[in-house]
């Protein structure tokens, strides 16, 4: 709750397939990937100067492209030309962080379509050696974030799966749906419902279906709200710059994601020159520069800080009474 609000980072193989959807199937070639560019840091320390706490990298999205140089598919960065099949985004990304203070966190999704679209062992067992893969080669991880979409119907080894997890990263924060430190908010349009308890005994799973998923007992877990810098595309569109949220929409959402005690997570797309868009960036700094403006009294902001602090004290006393 004290990171308050994150970036959100889709890049992939999709950046360069502008038009692309979700779950369409199309192919996309290694060809395309290509950021002559890519500049991590600017991206990190774009967001460290707008007060960002914490940020969320998609290392594999339902396509199937991994970000590193996975061992366990040939649809990975390695076989790019970028770099001549030498490059790593995901220690770009997790080197910057490191270097600007920003907590690191990691974006997997568990099911993607393609040769990889299976509901056999098999599939879990690259599932876990992926996230192993991520979990082991880049040392300390802060916080690993599961997409539940697609994975609707398919029932996974979640005891193998969480152990495997906690045993590599014993410390790390898990967004959704197994064994959650951190809860989806129901929705990504960037707010909380109100009453915005954190004491619950399910978790909402994805967007493609309203079945949650039942913990089995009461546990404190604050809510996560993602949504986009822009109005359509999580990857980045050269298409949709005018969709970028004005200041006033932005402050708005704020009110309504920690305003209500839910964290805020804003994605924004870099382009295919692995850079962000200067139009988002902006904007975001004007988000920074806006909440510090509007909290920078020094009493308001320990009396915020406080308040959280008492707020979660009081309901995990409130759980255990339960």
């Amino acid at each position: 709750m004290e990171w308050e609000f994150g970036v959100f980072f889709h890049f992939g193989i999709r950046t360069f397939y502008e038009g692309q959807k979700d779950w369409d199937k199309k192919n996309m070639s290694l060809d395309g990937f290509n950021p002559k560019k890519l500049d991590c840091s600017q991206w990190i320390k774009t967001i460290s100067n707008a007060g960002s706490k914490y940020a969320v990298l998609v290392c594999k999205h339902h396509d199937g492209f991994a970000n590193w140089p996975s061992k366990y598919t040939d649809y990975s960065v390695a076989n790019t030309s970028w770099k001549d099949g030498n490059g790593d985004v995901v220690q770009e990304y997790v080197d910057a962080c490191r270097k600007f203070g920003i907590k690191v966190g990691l974006y997997y999704s568990p099911a993607e379509f393609g040769s990889r679209e299976k509901k056999t062992k098999d599939y879990d067992e690259y599932f876990i050696n992926q996230v192993s893969e991520l979990l082991t080669g880049y040392g300390k991880i802060d916080y690993l974030w599961f997409d539940g979409c697609g994975s609707e119907n398919h029932q996974y080894n979640i005891q193998n799966i969480i152990q495997t997890i906690r045993s590599i990263q014993p410390k790390i924060l898990i967004f959704n749906p197994w064994d959650p430190d951190v809860r989806w908010v129901g929705n990504e349009a960037g707010y909380a419902h109100m009453p915005n308890g954190n004491i619950i005994n399910n978790v909402d799973f994805s967007v493609k279906t309203d079945v949650k998923q039942v913990l089995g007992e009461n546990r404190f877990m604050p809510a996560e709200c993602d949504m986009r810098m822009r109005r359509r595309n999580w990857f980045y569109s050269g298409s949709d710059e005018d969709t970028v949220k004005s200041l006033e929409e932005l402050m708005g959402i704020y009110y309504y994601t920690v305003g209500r005690g839910a964290n805020l997570l804003i994605n924004i797309g870099p382009d295919s020159n692995g850079l962000l868009p200067q139009k988002d960036s902006s904007r975001l700094i004007e988000m920074g520069n806006e909440i510090k403006k509007r909290f920078s009294d020094t009493l308001t902001s320990k009396f915020i800080k406080k308040s959280i602090h008492i707020y979660a004290n009081w309901s995990i006393r409130r759980s255990s009474i339960m």
